[in-house]
């Protein structure tokens, strides 16, 4: 089921223009992630707060999302500081725990929460529709446009139909293990998956042929620039470089 939490809302973010958010997101994530200073991560870091701040988007549902990564980078915490070489930092018996391990993965830390906050306020309050037609809008190729939407469209479909084999294997009292027969279903599933697939995408460029479809898709939405996007827009030019600024003053 496609669920979009954080698209509806009325606050500064969810009025810019989408075109707006999409570019500056990105920018600011090439900022972030090629920055290596502590100060320019951190400064990063408390922007994108900001932005979700602006969004007012709900915390447990943010904290919800970062939990994805975190569980990643805890898994970097327990292994770069102890086969990074360099200098030690901490012993814990036969273990050793480099600084140079532990800078990495507080640099990982640090630019990754900064930029996924950042793409969670900025284009998760967003549909993925509104992100296609902006995309579009931005001159990305149609055909990319397209497979994306409809990729995303349609992951869901498919992922409806895997629920509804595994539950016909289920009620046939398929229990999973590990043993040839459990292999051998498994190999099944995914096999009927494709096919379905395969049968449902056929379907569908069927139904759209009779609706006309002639490679296009039409936005009923005109983007439109205010002045709110402007000046917006000068704040993120301002983060973004203010960043870059202390990256460089790092380096110096």
């Amino acid at each position: 089921m496609i669920q979009e939490p954080f698209a509806v809302g009325n606050s500064l973010n969810h009025r810019i223009d989408p075109r707006f958010r999409v570019v500056f997101a990105a920018i600011f994530s090439f900022a972030v992630a090629l920055s290596n200073q502590f100060p320019a991560m951190i400064a990063a870091l408390g922007i994108s707060i900001l932005l979700v701040r602006m969004s007012r988007l709900r915390f447990g549902a943010v904290v919800k999302k970062l939990a994805v990564i975190w569980g990643f980078l805890l898994l970097l915490w327990l292994i770069l500081p102890l086969t990074s070489g360099g200098e030690p930092l901490y012993h814990l018996g036969p273990l050793t725990f480099t600084r140079p391990g532990v800078m990495l993965s507080l640099q990982i830390t640090l630019k990754s929460n900064a930029i996924l906050l950042t793409f969670i306020s900025l284009l998760a309050t967003m549909s993925f529709a509104t992100l296609g037609h902006s995309l579009e809008r931005l001159r990305v190729p149609d055909k990319l446009v397209y497979l994306l939407l409809m990729t995303y469209r349609y992951i869901f479909v498919i992922e409806q139909e895997y629920l509804r084999l595994a539950r016909a294997a289920k009620l046939r009292n398929f229990r999973p293990g590990t043993n040839m027969h459990t292999y051998k279903t498994y190999a099944y599933i995914v096999g009927m998956l494709f096919v379905r697939a395969s049968e449902r995408a056929e379907r569908v460029y069927q139904a759209m042929r009779c609706r006309g479809f002639k490679g296009k898709f039409y936005c009923l939405r005109e983007f439109s620039v205010s002045r709110q996007d402007w000046v917006w827009s000068i704040f993120m030019s301002l983060s973004i470089i203010g960043v870059v600024i202390l990256e460089l003053a790092g380096t110096l």
